[in-house]
């Protein structure tokens, strides 16, 4: 169990590593080593046709340069630099845009540039051990590139609209696409969402009975996790909001109407994880708080045990020191037939009375206690 949270905390702590080198020129591109390589799928669709098929290299992309309709080319993988060169010279993508392409470590933006937008989104997966990935957005006017950090997403939402043809998808052009794309990135936080919260109540019911350091080893992944959801929502909160206002040419009014609903789900989701944190953080202080209690009740069984033998070994340690028996009047009551019998039950009277002083203030029971300390306060 230790290794597994090891490993969830070792996943979700943030890492920025660039891999162009110090002074290097801007806009310069460098690939990391262990990327995955690319696979190109194309999807071009008019009001009435749709095309979508596998691309074998960026070549293939030249035929639908300027074609009309809306042309989607979504690249998963950043392992070959060549073929991303490519496409940014194709479609004239800004160098810079492209160098935050291979740098994975962005958080949400946009940024816009003359003839198209550059957006950056956090695309997370995983129910039980969350994933992050950087999905890049190149919105121009007939086109719309998506380049994936790794294989596997939360799009397929989208290109099951589009090839059944449900709703406007296809009746409109790339911008909607775009805020598709987006929507469909924000849905699937959700569930992650959801789950942790679940995890949370789990933990909220289990509290008052667990004083183990795995409760406290969990609470802790959870709220890391928590941490790494709040880093990718709340900067796309704030991309969202330069998309709307702004006169951006590239999305249509119309488009922007459905921004907003977008917007909304942030910010619904922004609100879940700050009640959620806010659980945790209660939880935390809750569990600390109740094992501080424990071992103040175990540390008041010991004092009561410590008082009540206090003067037995005292009693039994005055009459345990040596001295001479033929001089009897150095040692008082020597002398008083059954004084053993007397002393022992000396002895058990007093450990009685304490118990019984100790029993009238609640201290001997755990459930009692505040109540024994309210009573004392009274008298």
């Amino acid at each position: 169990m230790l290794r597994t949270i090891k490993r969830r905390l070792k996943s979700i702590t943030p890492r920025i590593r660039r891999h162009t080198p110090p002074g290097a020129m801007p806009g310069t591109i460098k690939v990391r080593r262990d990327a995955h390589q690319p696979t190109i799928e194309l999807i071009h669709y008019t009001n009435g046709n749709f095309e979508e098929r596998p691309l074998n290299s960026a070549d293939d992309v030249r035929p639908y340069l300027g074609a009309e309709g809306v042309t989607w080319i979504n690249v998963e993988g950043l392992g070959d630099q060549a073929m991303l060169e490519q496409v940014g010279e194709m479609f004239g993508l800004h160098r810079l845009a492209m160098e935050d392409v291979v740098n994975v470590h962005q958080r949400a933006k946009v940024e816009e540039y003359d003839d198209h937008l550059f957006i950056v989104v956090r695309m997370l997966a995983g129910e039980e051990e969350l994933k992050d990935e950087q999905l890049s957005i190149f919105l121009g006017q007939n086109f719309l590139i998506t380049i994936q950090e790794l294989p596997g997403d939360c799009l397929d939402p989208v290109r099951a609209r589009l090839r059944k043809d449900r709703g406007r998808i296809r009746k409109v052009g790339p911008d909607y696409l775009c805020y598709a794309i987006i929507d469909a990135v924000v849905d699937a936080y959700f569930p992650i969402v959801d789950s942790r919260g679940e995890v949370l109540e789990d933990l909220d019911d289990a509290a008052p009975r667990e004083h183990s350091h795995t409760f406290m080893r969990h609470l802790h992944s959870i709220r890391g996790e928590l941490m790494m959801l709040r880093r990718a929502i709340r900067p796309l909160r704030d991309a969202l909001v330069r998309l709307m206002p702004d006169p951006i040419d590239l999305f249509k009014p119309e488009t922007q109407l459905y921004l907003r609903d977008c917007f909304d789900h942030v910010v619904q989701l922004m609100d879940l994880l700050d009640t959620y944190r806010e659980m945790s953080s209660d939880l935390r202080d809750y569990h600390l708080s109740s094992i501080n209690h424990r071992m103040n009740e175990i540390m008041k069984v010991l004092t009561i045990i410590a008082t009540v033998f206090m003067p037995l070994s005292f009693i039994t340690g005055v009459y345990g020191m040596n001295f001479n028996t033929e001089l009897p009047g150095n040692m008082p009551e020597l002398d008083i037939p059954y004084a053993y019998v007397v002393a022992l039950l000396v002895m058990v009277g007093i450990a009685t009375g304490l118990f019984a002083f100790f029993y009238r203030h609640g201290w001997l029971r755990m459930e009692d206690l505040g109540q024994g300390e309210d009573q004392h306060e009274r008298e």
